[in-house]
């Protein structure tokens, strides 16, 4: 995590590798959710549309946090905002014992609300500050880099969260219909407390470390220049930011629904068959997948057009889905396992590509991107959708999400009316 990344000024070099340490966390904690889903599924007998509707609570503090997050970074500044979000993000895990002693679905969701928030904050620091950490022609290389590190997060995350939850619960050893007594659902919910107070105490430690390092002002003589010229500039005139918010809205909606349901998908009958902890494995493979398309995607937008490189993992994910959405048996599993390659590099490629050419226009535009992550949201629509007409037929709207990105890479993502910003130079 300390080795030196290409196009990175040697002296922002440890700066982004604490960068680095921050997104392998985040994306640990998000991963995490996806175990306890399943989990609190059996905890609480909820049908899919209230099982996806925890994630959907998830991802609203997105869109809540976002801009109140901008306008806390421009108050006190990238490091003193990144330590408030890492208490935020502690204090949401640690909310989570009262929610598992009781146990408490309402409180539950209130401690994942806290929890996102702390990370909205911090989504809205890190991204644009990567990004402007070198020169601008290897920002979608350098973004892609540092996002591997939260691939890496959410690749040893669903062995923690099943061993630790699943592993150690009735619900997590037996297979999909199996029924449990209601003081096996209560031993189930009382799993969760150790590892998120294991969780919290992670996050306080980096919270120190933050405290105590030096991290590089970057751009705050760019914004007082620019602040006459930023007033007859319009986002709205740069098709890339325009298409490029859906965009991230599209992707969440597929990343998060295949996420969330892999493991009920994986334990049906007619696909592998398995116990909820043996799926947690083939989760890991999934979120592998995504960490090694990063750094190889990483490499590859170094020496190829980066919008080609993102139609390339459009097209494998799309045929993916068509494989997961159709086929039976182990092999619709393996095909979902596989669509965390196709969607190894898609964020970190479009939030590169939606903020180039943007100018002293950089934090506005992030600022919207980071609220699209709002649209993991509407993953609720899927759970809706296998309510309804059966949890395989859901992905075909997956299917849909990664033409969106197909044209986006394609066609969407060129820049219009480019403004030079001098802190990229």
């Amino acid at each position: 995590m300390t080795a030196p990344a290409k196009g990175v000024s040697p002296n922002y070099r440890r700066a982004f590798a604490l960068l680095a340490s921050l997104f392998f966390m985040w994306g640990f904690i998000t991963v995490i959710n996806n175990t306890l889903l399943p989990h609190l599924r059996s905890v609480f007998e909820l049908n899919y549309t209230q099982t996806t509707l925890i994630e959907s609570v998830w991802f609203i503090a997105y869109f809540v946090a976002s801009i109140p997050s901008a306008f806390l970074i421009k108050r006190i500044g990238y490091k003193k905002a990144i330590i408030v979000g890492l208490m935020v993000m502690a204090f949401g895990s640690l909310c989570m014992v009262p929610a598992a002693r009781l146990p408490s679905y309402y409180i539950t969701l209130i401690a994942l609300f806290i929890i996102a928030c702390g990370i909205a904050l911090l989504q809205v620091a890190a991204n644009p500050y990567v990004a402007v950490l070198g020169p601008p022609e290897k920002s979608e290389s350098r973004l892609t880099l540092v996002q591997a590190f939260n691939s890496m997060g959410t690749f040893f995350a669903p062995y923690f969260g099943g061993y630790l939850i699943l592993s150690r619960t009735v619900g997590g050893t037996v297979k999909e219909g199996t029924m449990i007594s209601a003081e096996q659902r209560l031993a189930d919910a009382q799993a969760t407390q150790l590892p998120y107070i294991l969780v919290a105490l992670v996050l306080l430690a980096i919270a120190v470390v933050i405290w105590r390092s030096s991290l590089p002002a970057l751009g705050e003589e760019a914004k007082a220049a620019n602040a006459e010229e930023r007033k007859k500039l319009s986002l709205w005139n740069h098709r890339n930011l325009v298409l490029g918010i859906p965009a991230i809205f599209i992707y969440l909606i597929a990343e998060i629904g295949v996420a969330n349901l892999f493991i009920n998908f994986a334990t049906l009958p007619n696909i592998a068959h398995i116990t909820s902890a043996q799926a947690s494995t083939y989760l890991g493979f999934l979120w592998g997948g995504m960490m090694v398309g990063r750094f190889a995607g990483g490499f590859l937008m170094q020496k190829f057009n980066p919008a080609r490189v993102l139609a390339c993992f459009a097209i494998f994910a799309f045929i993916m889905m068509l494989g997961a959405a159709t086929l039976t048996g182990p092999v619709a599993m393996w095909c979902l396992v596989l669509v965390g390659l196709g969607h190894s590099i898609m964020f970190p490629a479009i939030f590169a590509l939606a903020i180039k050419g943007l100018g002293p226009l950089t934090e506005e535009g992030s600022g919207l991107l980071v609220m699209a992550i709002a649209g993991g949201a509407l993953v609720v629509v899927q759970g809706w959708l296998a309510d309804t007409f059966g949890l395989q037929n859901s992905f075909w709207l997956t299917a849909v999400c990664e033409l969106y990105v197909l044209f986006y890479a394609l066609w969407g993502s060129k820049p219009t009316n480019a403004v030079r910003d001098e802190r990229l130079a």
